[in-house]
């Protein structure tokens, strides 16, 4: 009796190792079919700021600037399209995200707006070999989707300093804002909102700066 109990003891035993390989063999296989799915997933949507244009701008002299890359905190130095629910906090939209980095994206709109705007054309960036008189730094205080009670607003809030180059002052300093309501969080809505926003800022940010030429 105790050799039979044993051998049937023992083919269990058996039977359950060679088992084993084939279950790891089907727990990968689940796995990577898994990982395949993930990679084949839908891309987020991605929208870009445009430039104002059709506007002009104070000034006449002949000073050249270069406009640096806007200062922003980790949470708005991303391409993620940032989101306020309530009073400090910060979400992000899941259908949307922005082109580029929100500040070198902005840098770039800053420049094409100063240019679009026919009466200071010499606007560069830094490295670019000008031999400016000017920088416009830029701190990015607030690009997001607020939600409010009356609804979702853009709202979009840029401190400028104009520094002289030879002298390291600051010339002058302004913070411009602007906000837009929004029908929905959704991403094509937010963005359009959030660009309309910013085009608003940029005019207000050309017209000062150029007026201190």
């Amino acid at each position: 009796m105790t050799f039979v109990r044993r051998s049937r003891l023992a083919r269990r035993l058996s039977l359950h190792v060679h088992a084993m390989p084939r279950l790891s063999a089907l727990l990968f296989g689940a796995a990577l079919t898994l990982a395949l799915a993930g990679c084949g997933s839908t891309p987020t949507p991605t929208y870009n700021l445009s430039a104002p244009s059709g506007f002009t701008a104070g000034g006449s002299g002949n000073a050249q600037m270069v406009v640096v890359a806007p200062n922003a905190l980790a949470v708005l130095n991303t391409d993620k399209v940032m989101v306020e629910p309530g009073p400090g906090q910060v979400a992000y939209l899941s259908d949307a995200q922005w082109s580029d980095t929100l500040p070198a994206l902005l840098q770039a709109r800053t420049i094409q707006a100063f240019e679009n705007a026919s009466k200071l054309r010499r606007v560069a960036r830094p490295g670019d070999g000008v031999n400016a008189d000017y920088q416009l730094v830029i701190d990015i205080r607030t690009f997001a989707l607020r939600i409010t009670d009356q609804g979702p607003v853009a709202v979009v809030e840029l401190s400028a300093k104009l520094i002289g180059t030879q002298s390291g002052r600051i010339l002058a300093a302004q913070v411009f804002k602007a906000a837009v309501p929004a029908a929905s969080t959704a991403g094509p809505v937010a963005t359009a909102a959030l660009d309309s926003a910013q085009e608003q800022v940029l005019v207000q940010m050309v017209r000062w700066a150029s007026g201190k030429f």
